[in-house]
Formats: C-alpha cells, sequence, structure tokens
C-alpha cells in the first residue's frame, strides 16, 4: 500500500550527503520499495542511486542498518560506497546509495555476467588495488578505526569505470585507539573468515587483511572461496593454490577465461601477496598499508597492449595438478623481499 509520504516524513530525518527530498522517498515506496536499483531523475541532473530496504523489522536487521549508517556517515573515500542519504520513519528504513553501473565483482566472476568475462587483467588488478586503498582507509585513516568483517565479493561494487567500491558495513566494528582486538560473535562469511574469528570470535584488522587475500586469490583465478569437489569434499582456495605457489606453477592459478592474456609477474607478486595475507598466524599478516604499496609497486598501472598471451609449455587446465592439503607457503623470492 502506498502511504502519504509527504506527511510521513519530518524534517531532517532524510540526512543526504547531496540535496534530496522526500519525492524520492515516495518514488521508492510507489515501486514496491524491494532492495534493488532505481533512477532518479531531478530538475538540475540525473543522478543514479541504488536503494536498500529492510524486508523486515526485527532487531538484527535494526541493528545492522543503524551501524552501516553510522559507518558510512564517518567515511569518505573513493573506494568506498558513496551515501547519498537514508530514511527511519515508522517502520520503514532505506539508504540511498550511489548506483554502481556494473553491479559486483561476484556478478562478473561467478554470477550473471561471468560468461562474458568483461574482466581482463588490468581490470582485475585495478579492482584488487582500489578495493585494498578502500579497506586500508577504514584501518588506517577513519578516526576511530574501521573493522569492515564482510570483505567479500559481492560487496566490492564496480562503478562506470569499473573502479572498486567496498560497500556493505551492516557487520563492521569501530575500534577505539589502543585496542588492538575484540571478542564479538564470529559474523560474515563462511570461505572469507580468518581462522582466530572464526574459532575463537578474535576479531581484529587482521581479519580483513585474510578476507582481502582470499579475494585476491578469487580475483586472479575465478575460482570461489570455497568449492565442492566430485568426491563431496569442500576444498577451500588456499588450500588449493599452495601447491601451485610451492611449485612455481602460477600459470595454473589463473583464470583460463583470460585466454593467456595476462602478465605472469604481476600474477606471481598477487599470488605471493595473498598467501602472505592468509597466514594462519593473525600477527604474521601484513597490514593493508602494506598491501597497497606491494600492489603498487609490483603491479604498475599498464595499458591494455602490453598484456599479451602467456605462452605455457604444458597443456593441463586450471585443475591439472593433483591437489593436497598443505600449510601457506610463500615463494622464496617474496621472503627475500620481505613480502
Amino acid at each position: 500500500m502506498i502511504r502519504d509520504v509527504a506527511a510521513m516524513v519530518p524534517a531532517g530525518v532524510l540526512l543526504p550527503r547531496r540535496s534530496l527530498d522526500y519525492r524520492i522517498v515516495f518514488f521508492i515506496l510507489s515501486r514496491g520499495g524491494v532492495v534493488g536499483m532505481v533512477s532518479w531523475h531531478s530538475i538540475r541532473s540525473i543522478v543514479g542511486i541504488a536503494v536498500k530496504r529492510l524486508k523486515a523489522m526485527t532487531a538484527k536487521a535494526e541493528m545492522e542498518f543503524a551501524v552501516e549508517v553510522e559507518m558510512l556517515g564517518r567515511v569518505r573515500h573513493k573506494n568506498l560506497l558513496g551515501l547519498r542519504g537514508f530514511y527511519a520513519g515508522g517502520d520503514e528504513r532505506l539508504i540511498v546509495y550511489d548506483f554502481m553501473h556494473n553491479h559486483s565483482l561476484l556478478t562478473h566472476l561467478h554470477g550473471q555476467l561471468a560468461f562474458h568475462c568483461s574482466l581482463d587483467w588490468p581490470r582485475r588488478v585495478s579492482i584488487a588495488i582500489g578495493s585494498a586503498k578502500g579497506i586500508a582507509y577504514l584501518h588506517h585513516e577513519a578516526d576511530p578505526h574501521i573493522i569492515h568483517r564482510d570483505i567479500k565479493a559481492s560487496n566490492i561494487l564496480l562503478d562506470s569505470e569499473f573502479q572498486a567500491k567496498v560497500a556493505d558495513f551492516g557487520f563492521a566494528k569501530l575500534i577505539p585507539e589502543g585496542v588492538t582486538h575484540l571478542t564479538t560473535r564470529v559474523k560474515g562469511t563462511l570461505g572469507y573468515l580468518a581462522p582466530e574469528y572464526a574459532m575463537w570470535g578474535k576479531v581484529s584488522e587482521n581479519c580483513d587483511v585474510y578476507s582481502f587475500g582470499i579475494l585476491l586469490l578469487e580475483i586472479v583465478s575465478g575460482k570461489k572461496p570455497i568449492e565442492k569437489l566430485p568426491s563431496g569434499v569442500k576444498r577451500d582456495i588456499v588450500r588449493w593454490a599452495t601447491p601451485y605457489v610451492e611449485k612455481d606453477a602460477f600459470e595454473h592459478i589463473v583464470d583460463p577465461r583470460l585466454n593467456g592474456k595476462y602478465d605472469r609477474a604481476q600474477l606471481k607478486s598477487i599470488v605471493e601477496i595473498a598467501m602472505k595475507c592468509t597466514d594462519s598466524h593473525s600477527e604474521s599478516r601484513p597490514n593493508m598499508l602494506q598491501v597497497v604499496e606491494w600492489l603498487k609497486e609490483y603491479c604498475p598501472r599498464r595499458r591494455k597492449k602490453d598484456v599479451r598471451p602467456v605462452v605455457e609449455d604444458e597443456t593441463e587446465g586450471n585443475d591439472a595438478m593433483e591437489i593436497s592439503a598443505g600449510s601457506h607457503v610463500v615463494s622464496n623470492r617474496a621472503k627475500e623481499n620481505g613480502r
């Protein structure tokens, strides 16, 4: 049922980053208000927005809404999803974001757009660096520092230029100055959770670093964080990649949809960084500022024509090598460079 939104919106309830008014809320509700994407046409400009609407007013959903609005109100960075405004009135809860024309990283790697493979190598590198910058901002520049707690492919959104935007702060935690970690209920997504967090609820910036390491492997390989083998056994992406890293067989890690069009040196560097990020010992992981510097150093921006097909000596596919469980290993070159 469509409500008289003009009457139900008191002054100050909609608190935007840019000029919005009750007409947007009316437009959203008149379209059904389901979580989705709409466009609002104003007199002065055409603004693309995306809207998240709570489907049920549970205590848990209300808390996540409040957390997300608070976090988004605290941060502003080119690699974080921008907040346009929010609405909280009666039993309606809406968050208005910038519209992301190219959907999420998940959509391109595993979803509806996966077959088209619009993510070439330069775009994947750019997405990795942009995501790292956004997370580094949360950890080191936001005041107080913020732990995201749900870094994953579906929470990396892509704008019209395929620039990465870290999104969804419903699980985020503020870290007071001087506090190294918190103990809390485990939230997040299976496959991305750091072991110390999954087992003991110990959360710190290192948990986001671990999740980002998983994301890096996902970006370069096109594989899901956890895959079910024909035998029914589930295998995580780190265990899958480790034998290839040990044997310096990085060509078996890269996404076959790239058809050999990638930079091998960059691939090796990214995988080595990912393995450092997913070290089972949290204190051995780098911080996100280090990760950003490594990615920028070893993966400088290149033009598409500079990325040439890699000629492989072997014909095996992405899963050719027999997989066995192993510890996280980084090549000698990475260790010597302190990566």
